[in-house]
């Protein structure tokens, strides 16, 4: 299954965001591509393929093809991957899950929405924006607010999660994992009572 391209269509998008430069290796800001590594170990498959301007690979999770990608088109502009896989695979917003850092939740923390507004997070805005709906499901990842007023947000999200951070993390992948498992067989409901 390594690398390989699976038989029949692919059913769901897991969209984990991040930035592609070296410096943003393990920082807050990318949670989402740290999620989607680790989904990719327990489900035995590479995410190395270069496509819709993301890293991509091909896995089955709860019997359906799904799509794990990590953009690469910076946070910002994350929609332009997103909306081109979407079209390209014929998929409707309710087949995407979307899974990105939040600063108003603490490490350790994960809530998980059916749609809404971005919340702030640019990555999901410009999901929403050019995609032109908000029905995303969406897993957030707390990496917690800043400690200081007076830091400058950005250098708060570009900061490295602590040794005790990243086990915290480590547990919610696994949940997020877990969430994904439901979402994906229809379950988004139970989901959402189990982890939120």
């Amino acid at each position: 299954m390594f690398g390989k391209k699976l038989p029949g269509a692919v059913e769901y998008l897991i969209v984990g965001l991040g930035n592609p430069d070296r410096k943003y290796e393990n920082t807050r800001h990318n949670c989402g591509w740290l999620a989607i590594d680790y989904f990719a170990d327990k489900l035995g498959c590479r995410v190395n393929r270069i496509k819709f301007k993301s890293f991509v690979g091909e896995c089955v999770i709860s019997g359906k093809k799904a799509l794990l990608m990590k953009p690469t088109t910076y946070m910002n502009n994350s929609g332009q991957a997103v909306v081109e896989a979407m079209n390209f695979y014929k998929l409707k917003p309710e087949n995407v899950i979307v899974i990105f850092d939040d600063v108003s939740l603490e490490v350790g923390k994960m809530r998980i929405r059916q749609k809404g507004s971005d919340g702030g997070q640019k990555g999901m805005r410009s999901i929403i924006y050019l995609s032109g709906s908000d029905a995303f499901p969406r897993i957030k990842i707390g990496i917690g607010a800043k400690p200081n007023p007076d830091w400058d947000l950005a250098d708060w999200v570009l900061s490295k999660f602590t040794d005790d951070e990243r086990k915290l993390l480590h547990d919610r992948f696994e949940d997020a994992l877990e969430a994904v498992e439901l979402m994906t067989d229809g379950k988004a409901d139970r989901a959402m009572n189990r982890f939120n």
